[in-house]
């Protein structure tokens, strides 16, 4: 008898939570999914425009130093404790934590890109999610005004609410940036699909290691330092004809 189970078996021996939270993992995780990032490259396509970028090793060598520098010890942190609050039903932590992050992106195309994306976000999913209580009260708070609605904690909330786990919560936001950066990349170009695919395998262990590393970190640990990124994106933002947002 083979020690492998087959598909058919994986099912049968998960429960339905199980199978709907991997589904709540694959719906966020598609680039069909609309939360506007298919319109960003991250600073990508003013390297391309001043030919400082060349293929496969830049691209993604940008999308860890982006991850190690920025997303895991920023974004990641903020969205586990924006996450364990939601499950403690505590959402004046979450207000906390969104001002936090809000004040912490410092460069202004940065920082308006996380809040349009954590908007379209929150929109989206309370559609299909609407009996959440925490969602609800976060998507009426961003239109009072009273938090910002800065991409980590939307998401943060949206993956509670979808019951996937803080974990693969993380995995997921920092899985659906470098897809993000690889669509880019292929957009303007400089790599093709097999090239892409290649760039997405080499970053799972980094994902691993920052999952790891960051998936018990407390508000107080939250750090991010990458200098040349940030002037890249506000290179960016000064390119008088582009095709992405950010």
């Amino acid at each position: 008898m083979s020690k492998y189970l087959s598909p058919i078996q994986v099912l049968i021996y998960m429960n339905i939570d199980d199978i709907e939270q991997e589904l709540g993992m694959m719906q966020l995780s598609d680039s069909f999914f609309p939360t506007g990032m298919f319109a960003t490259s991250n600073g990508l396509e003013f390297l391309f425009t001043e030919k400082k970028i060349h293929g496969l090793e830049d691209i993604a060598n940008i999308i860890k130093t982006n991850i190690v520098q920025q997303i895991g010890p920023s974004d990641c942190v903020a969205l586990v404790n924006a996450f364990d609050s939601a499950n403690k039903n505590n959402f004046d932590e979450i207000i906390e934590i969104d001002a936090i992050v809000f004040a912490t992106k410092a460069i202004k195309e940065i920082r308006e890109a996380s809040v349009r994306s954590g908007i379209q976000l929150i929109k989206c999913v309370s559609e299909f999610v609407s009996e959440n209580e925490i969602l609800n009260q976060y998507k009426d708070s961003i239109t009072k005004n009273k938090v910002h609605g800065v991409f980590p904690v939307a998401f943060a909330i949206c993956c509670n609410g979808l019951k996937i786990k803080k974990e693969k919560s993380m995995m997921i936001m920092m899985y659906g940036f470098t897809v993000s950066i690889v669509g880019a990349a292929l957009r303007l170009g400089l790599i093709q699909h097999f090239e892409a695919q290649k760039i997405i395998h080499m970053i799972k262990p980094i994902i691993s290691q920052t999952v790891k590393e960051h998936s018990n970190k407390s508000l107080s640990e939250m750090w991010q330092f990458a200098p040349q990124t940030d002037i890249i994106q506000m290179s960016h933002e000064k390119m008088n004809s582009k095709m992405f947002i950010t």
